[in-house]
């Protein structure tokens, strides 16, 4: 993969004005019954050099600190943002270090806390360019598989766009951005590498894979998203390359991740065929998706 430098202007941006106050006013259980769930509380956790989990049980929001800035992927729902900044400031750190914060896709699971997080550091939001719109107006668009279901999210009023392979750098840290598309069209995974005593580690957060659609949605004849099996296949084929020492993903249970901590003394947090693993079930997941679509049994 072609890396291209992307430096970002923290230091300008973050002088100037948050323009859109953003609402952390949690979904209704009826509008989002598995909300609650995946919004309870839990502690930080330290995994390695300097990256560390500090979303929710139920949804990752990954912090990468460094001495001159921080770097924080993902946000949750809105009613995250409160408990993402708790577990910041727990371990030490300051908001308003926080010079930079990613995304792994636009829905409100993992979006919905990027303006009240933005609102309390002044970091910059980045997303791909097919993301970056989504953010900027909390909506998403017809190419998304689930936007007949997907909620609305607070809108950031001011996200860069970056291109597939960019380096994205807040501080010392460096970390490339590769697009996975396909459970959503703008989808990006990351990878970036963590030290410690010696040992360095090469991470990945891995964007979600899953052919998960509103009714009605068919990714084997979408006119509004006509690429989305081959983004998939792309993505998969990227997985399966990137150095991959720990893998995490979006929603935490999807790697597995509660339970390899409760075993962890550090070292099964480490394995190195994650990423192909997990490339390897989400083209299976894909291609039963595609048979129940030809065969009718998804309309």
């Amino acid at each position: 993969m072609r890396i291209l430098q992307s430096l970002l202007l923290l230091s300008t941006f973050a002088t100037q004005a948050i323009a859109q106050p953003s609402d952390t006013t949690a979904y209704s259980e009826t509008d989002c019954p598995p909300c609650k769930g995946w919004n309870e509380p839990g502690k930080p956790y330290h995994l390695h050099g300097s990256t560390y989990y500090v979303g929710t049980r139920g949804l990752a929001a990954i912090l990468i600190a460094s001495p001159e800035g921080h770097v924080l992927i993902d946000g949750g729902l809105p009613e995250s943002a409160p408990l993402i900044r708790s577990n910041i400031t727990s371990l030490g750190f300051r908001m308003r270090d926080v010079k930079l914060i990613l995304n792994s896709h636009a829905h409100y699971d993992h979006a919905g806390g990027l303006a009240a997080l933005q609102r309390m550091s002044g970091a910059v939001v980045a997303a791909s360019a097919r993301s970056a719109p989504v953010i900027r107006s909390g909506r998403v668009g017809t190419d998304d598989p689930q936007h007949a279901i997907a909620l609305p999210f607070p809108a950031v009023s001011r996200v860069r766009a970056f291109a597939d392979g960019d380096t994205l750098v807040a501080g010392s840290t460096r970390i490339i951005a590769f697009l996975t598309p396909g459970h959503t069209s703008g989808g990006t995974s990351w990878s970036w590498r963590s030290c410690e005593a010696g040992m360095c580690l090469d991470f990945v957060y891995a964007d979600s894979q899953t052919p998960v659609s509103a009714d009605g949605f068919l990714y084997t004849k979408s006119a509004a998203y006509p690429t989305a099996i081959s983004d998939f296949e792309s993505g998969f084929a990227k997985l399966e390359r990137v150095p991959c020492d720990v893998l995490l993903t979006p929603h935490p249970g999807a790697s597995n991740l509660w339970n390899r901590i409760a075993r962890s003394d550090g070292a099964s947090l480490v394995d190195s065929g994650a990423c192909r693993r997990l490339a390897t079930s989400a083209r299976q997941a894909l291609e039963k998706r595609k048979q129940l679509e030809i065969s009718g049994g998804r309309q």
